[in-house]
């Protein structure tokens, strides 16, 4: 185990990697409209989708810059250019291959597919109840085994809406079948699930926290979602073939 010294040597390395990565939040934030015009109705700035990215970078950039604050109390600014010269030292990259970095590996992986492949292209409650199973199941579960079985099949269904939509498939098949990239969507999710309980199968141990998980992402943007977009007027990112089922509901148009 690594002593405290070393330990808060760390938490200046990763606290500025956290802060930087919410100040990057912030900064995509503020590219959205505060307010806007919907259907005639003005949308005011606190029904803004850009409040929960604001509020979300806003806190991760406190936390990395309060952990950095943290450590330097502790080792002082000796301690801070120990640790900017092991960043200029070959011993960096040795540590970016270490088993201690993979959750965040995974956790970068998760966070870039979510913003920049899913939500653009696929239904927002398909890309929240996918977002969630796979965070959830990878990190509650706490096993490095399975956490990397989880990835490896996340990447592959990742890699195939990619080449879906990047070669034009919902354009192709959207004659055929509307909302093609949602149903793909589903599809993956379920076969996620599958094999995910496939692989807890014989650790009765993860039973109930396999239920939790899929329980949590399917409850919380089912309750969220609509509040927003029925109550609030605030429309989803992306709005395909679920947003059209509760919009059937709600207006009962069948």
């Amino acid at each position: 185990m690594m002593d405290k010294d070393k330990l808060r040597k760390a938490d200046i390395f990763s606290g500025g990697i956290i802060m930087l990565f919410g100040l990057w939040i912030v900064s995509q934030a503020l590219q959205m409209p505060m307010k806007d015009s919907y259907g005639g109705v003005q949308n005011v700035w606190y029904v803004s989708p850009a409040l929960l990215p604001l509020f979300v970078g806003a806190m991760i950039a406190l936390l990395g810059g309060m952990l950095i604050r943290t450590a330097l109390k502790t080792v002082g600014l000796r301690g801070l250019k120990e640790t900017l010269g092991w960043l200029t030292s070959s011993d960096l990259a040795r540590y970016l291959v270490t088993p201690a970095l993979f959750r965040f590996y995974a956790m970068i992986v998760l966070f870039f597919s979510f913003v920049f492949l899913q939500i653009p292209h696929i239904d927002f409650f398909l890309c929240a109840v996918l977002f969630l199973v796979v965070f959830i199941t990878m990190f509650y579960f706490d096993d490095d085994t399975l956490l990397k079985k989880f990835l490896a099949i996340y990447l592959a269904g990742t890699f195939v809406l990619l080449g879906f939509f990047a070669f034009g498939g919902t354009a192709s098949m959207e004659t055929m079948l509307p909302y093609a990239g949602d149903w793909l969507t589903l599809i993956f999710i379920i076969l996620y699930c599958l094999y995910a309980w496939a692989s807890i199968r014989g650790i009765p141990a993860l039973h109930k926290k396999y239920r939790t998980a899929l329980i949590l992402a399917v409850a919380a943007p089912f309750t969220i979602g609509p509040i927003f977009k029925y109550f609030l007027l605030v429309p989803m990112p992306k709005e395909g073939v679920v947003v059209a089922l509760l919009d059937a509901i709600r207006y009962w148009d069948f």
